[in-house]
């Protein structure tokens, strides 16, 4: 097969598969005791894989900055094959392979056809990054100065220092509250023994779940579960990350930064993934913030006042409680004015709830929306490692509209006031004219 014909195939990934009802789940471990999440889609001959890892920068510790260094040196070499070698191989065999770190995993990806002369080495090939990533001294050295350039850059931009402080100051000492990228201080006191020491406690067979979307039957993603699996170093699971703590009470950061805008951040730490209240939060969150340009705040903030081009709330479950983020840029001298319309919309959404139409309009376009949402293996692959990682059900797909549609206006009100309480919130400032905390 040649390799324009393999690029042509694997970009037809992102195209519509499966659309319609939710997929069909089916869920094993293999011997080793490996949890694995499979929907077989047999429309393209392709499959994707992602072994998920508890290994995110929650894990960091002391030094921030560790899980993600570590997940960047599993591209940096494996087995017999150094960073350049490695990646050609995969590009060879018309594979992409990539890893990736963020506060509650780390996610190693394959993407291959499945014509056996090219499946079987990729597979191979993606053992030994899991087997015997190299994770040598000068990759480490490598990663670990490019990290620190990044950082430099993120100094510089005002919407990444207004995000760092913004997890900062809603998580403190909690492991939520360790930048994934570290800290200069961290990152030039890590050394290549302690990504090793990381590596071997986290990319383990206790830490680890399998997630395969593509065209095999069951027997054959049992047998690429199985070969993956066997080549996960053994260990245990990590312990439960401890509970995230309520705020004491509101709290008002300003930095000062030479920006022509002002970035304003408003939050709370939110829900876990598995939280009950999920859906009726995520349905109301889309008649406040979630709906783009006809949101309540959008309406009142960029519609009627025209203090900002575009305004976001969100929740962000993960496995301890993730934030609620609420987010604007304005300019400068209206910053005051925007923070004051914005925390007047939340008080009186807490208050009030939504109207009947707008909760109406809400159910129609999350449920219209949906089959986007699995219109291609990579999305579905995406809610499978969810669906494991949190333990959402087998059925989470198969009933998200029926759940989507059975939320009523007084869920949505219970929910968010359990969950937010404006005199306990975050609100963080990054722009010019912005004087100390």
């Amino acid at each position: 097969m040649g390799a324009e014909l393999r690029a042509a195939l694997l970009a037809l990934a992102a195209l519509p598969a499966l659309a319609g009802a939710g997929p069909r789940i089916e869920h094993w471990r293999t011997e080793g005791g490996v949890p694995v999440y499979f929907v077989q889609a047999p429309e393209l001959p392709m499959v994707d894989v992602q072994i998920v890892f508890d290994a995110g920068s929650a894990r960091d510790g002391d030094r921030p900055g560790l899980a993600a260094l570590t997940a960047s040196l599993l591209e940096e070499g494996a087995g017999p094959w150094d960073a350049d070698a490695l990646a050609a191989r995969f590009e060879g065999l018309g594979a992409r392979f990539g890893v990736e770190a963020g506060r509650d995993s780390a996610t190693v990806s394959l993407r291959s056809l499945t014509d056996a002369e090219l499946l079987a080495p990729a597979v191979e090939t993606l053992r030994a990054v899991l087997a015997k990533p190299r994770l040598d001294p000068g990759a480490f050295e490598r990663e670990r100065r490019r990290m620190l350039v990044g950082l430099q850059a993120a100094e510089e931009s005002p919407g990444a220092v207004a995000e760092r402080a913004f997890y900062r100051a809603l998580y403190g000492d909690h492991p939520y509250g360790s930048p994934p990228e570290g800290t200069r201080a961290s990152l030039e006191g890590l050394t290549p023994a302690d990504v090793v020491a990381f590596h071997r406690r986290h990319y383990v067979t206790g830490n680890a779940l399998v997630a395969i979307v593509g065209a095999l039957d069951r027997r054959g993603a049992e047998r690429l579960a199985a070969r993956l699996a066997e080549a996960i170093p053994r260990g245990p699971a990590a312990p439960p990350l401890p509970p995230v703590p309520d705020l004491p009470g509101p709290r008002l950061i300003r930095i000062p930064h030479p920006s022509t805008q002002t970035h304003i951040l408003v939050g709370a730490p939110g829900i876990r993934r598995d939280d009950p209240d999920l859906f009726p939060l995520y349905v109301g969150n889309y008649v406040l913030g979630g709906s783009g340009l006809v949101s309540r705040l959008s309406e009142e903030v960029r519609e009627r006042r025209g203090l900002a081009y575009s305004v976001y709330s969100y929740f962000l479950p993960m496995r301890r409680r993730g934030p609620f983020q609420l987010g604007l840029q304005t300019r400068n001298e209206r910053a005051e004015e925007a923070l004051g319309v914005v925390r007047e919309v939340l008080g009186r959404y807490l208050r009030e709830g939504p109207t009947a139409q707008e909760l109406e309009a809400a159910r129609r376009g999350i449920v219209g929306g949906f089959p986007l949402r699995i219109d291609s293996n990579r999305k579905i692959l995406g809610y499978l490692t969810l669906i494991g990682y949190h333990g959402l059900g087998l059925d989470y797909l198969e009933r998200f509209t029926e759940r989507v549609e059975a939320v009523t206006a007084e869920q949505v009100r219970e929910a968010f006031r359990r969950h937010l309480d404006p005199a306990r919130m975050v609100t963080v400032l990054v722009g010019g004219g912005a004087a100390g905390e």
